[in-house]
């Protein structure tokens, strides 16, 4: 597959016969490519219908799933994909539509109760996305008598939202030329082919997930198992049902997959290699991994405002270096000083990228954009050095965000809920070490004076704000907070001072 070929996400769609292209194993349901494409053009037919043009922000919240894919080519090509975590509390929802401008909300039948009540305070309509028991998905009384455009590779087919160190959400707009190049970067450096089998347990509201598990499978002609959510217990029988052969995750999801075997399964007989992206993982654990699978194991790093990936490992029999996140795929790498100076091999600075799948800046952001852009080259506020065969190797996050299990956490969101409670006056969150999730996220709490307040209670104000992955898992009561000359929090010397229990 050439770049040539590549410009829209209606690239994906092009294997137009009986080949299977996604498989929901709950239901048995196996829907062929030709099926799948008729069902995504026929839904931007009556989104367009429903009055989305070009630019207009679709909202999706729904969990993973046939509907999930349908429902995001769909808006992706009748206007804008915004797809939103369906685990999200009411105030989430209610932020991120009308920080997106959503025109429409695409969500369950059932269920979802808090994006729906979100949308109808926003006066955003609301679209039911329904599957029958042949795997057909379709919007439920929807609109027609209008025909979808075609999208053209500069039209946004995404938008997502990312936090930096100020905790304050930015959009990422990303291209349909972004998502496409990056989808067939993965599928080439992987040697994807229609003989293979993807098990996206990813999330479908996260780039890892769109791009890396199921957009690049797509468009090597292969198939997509995409089970509803991720399941330690039926893993490996349905790796084995499917012939999967290969998946990608987080390193959660790979330690609690070794925990639970003893010696190679038998179900990963199909298996030919495993993947693993958004946090690092120990060169020894690696080793372990691939000895209780049996199977190469390649460390990816990638970010959403790269449509994913930027770097990883080589499979065999090229060399892969663990520990280090592999080398550049399809763009340009660069270790910057503070100053945008490129430095030399082997000295540790701010990782920068070039490339075709790197947005072109933060929606209505300029403030932003000033500092994340340098002659062209995108800062993405990661600390790392390449060595002399050009491997990446990352020794630090710039930004403050908090990593648990995947997840990125923006501190300072925490900050303000926390802040809410009467009883507290001053509220910091940071990320501790946690053996298997990678960072938890903790809190150092000043209390107002004769007012009390427990963890517990603490925790249980986070949870009727944010979703449960953001919320504190300690509370730590302390007299003061650290600051700056200037007044700002210094977040790094709280968590290393709680860490000595020194604060």
């Amino acid at each position: 597959m050439t770049l040539k070929s590549v410009n829209t996400l209606l690239d994906v769609l092009h294997f137009a016969d009986s080949h299977t292209a996604v498989v929901i194993p709950e239901f048995g349901i196996r829907v062929s490519f030709d099926s799948l494409r008729e069902q995504v053009l026929t839904m931007a037919d009556a989104l367009a219908s429903a009055g989305i043009r070009r630019g207009d922000a679709v909202a999706i919240a729904m969990p993973n799933g046939l509907r999930a894919i349908v429902a995001f080519l769909a808006a992706s090509i009748a206007g804008t994909a915004a797809p939103l975590n369906p685990a999200y509390p009411y105030e989430e929802f209610h932020f991120f539509l009308g920080d997106t401008d959503a025109r429409i909300l695409l969500c369950p039948p059932v269920g979802a109760e808090f994006v729906r009540t979100a949308a109808k305070d926003r006066k955003i309509p609301v679209y039911s996305v329904e599957i029958n028991e042949q795997g057909k998905v379709y919007l439920a009384n929807a609109p027609s008598g209008c025909k979808a455009t075609e999208p053209t590779a500069d039209d946004i087919a995404l938008i997502l939202h990312t936090s930096g160190s100020t905790g304050k959400p930015k959009r990422v707009p990303l291209r349909h030329f972004n998502l496409a190049v990056n989808s067939a970067n993965i599928a080439n450096h992987y040697g994807l082919s229609e003989e293979d089998v993807s098990l996206c347990v990813m999330p479908l509201f996260h780039i890892h997930g769109l791009i890396g598990s199921t957009m690049s499978t797509l468009l090597s002609g292969g198939t997509v198992v995409v089970p509803s959510k991720f399941n330690a217990l039926s893993f490996w029988r349905t790796v084995a049902d499917h012939r999967v052969t290969w998946y990608s995750g987080v390193p959660t999801m790979h330690q609690l997959l070794l925990a639970r075997t003893r010696g190679k399964p038998a179900e990963a007989a199909s298996l030919r290699f495993l993947r693993s992206c958004s946090a690092p993982l120990s060169p020894e654990l690696i080793h372990k991994i691939e000895g209780g699978f049996g199977v190469p194991f390649v460390e990816a790093y990638g970010m959403t405002e790269a449509s994913h990936q930027m770097t990883s490992n080589p499979l065999p029999p090229q060399h892969r270096k663990a520990g280090s996140v592999g080398v550049g795929i399809g763009l340009r790498i660069s270790i910057m000083d503070k100053a945008g100076k490129h430095l030399g091999t082997n000295v540790r600075g701010e990782i920068a990228i070039q490339g075709a799948n790197v947005f072109k800046g933060y929606e209505n952001n300029p403030e932003a954009n000033s500092r994340a852009f340098v002659d062209g080259w995108f800062r993405t506020g990661d600390q790392g050095y390449l060595d002399s065969d050009c491997y990446l190797h990352l020794t630090g996050r710039i930004k403050d965000i908090i990593i648990r299990g995947g997840e990125n956490i923006a501190p300072h969101e925490v900050d303000e809920v926390l802040l809410r409670h009467p009883a507290v006056a001053a509220a910091v969150a940071f990320g501790c070490p946690h053996p298997t999730l990678g960072e938890e996220v903790a809190a150092a709490i000043v209390l107002h004076e004769k007012q009390g307040a427990t963890s517990q209670e603490l925790i249980n104000h986070c949870r009727d704000f944010l979703a449960e992955y953001k919320c504190p898992a300690k509370i730590y009561f302390v007299d003061a907070i650290p600051t700056t000359a200037t007044g700002k929090i210094r977040r790094r010397a709280v968590a290393a001072a709680l860490s000595e229990d020194q604060l």
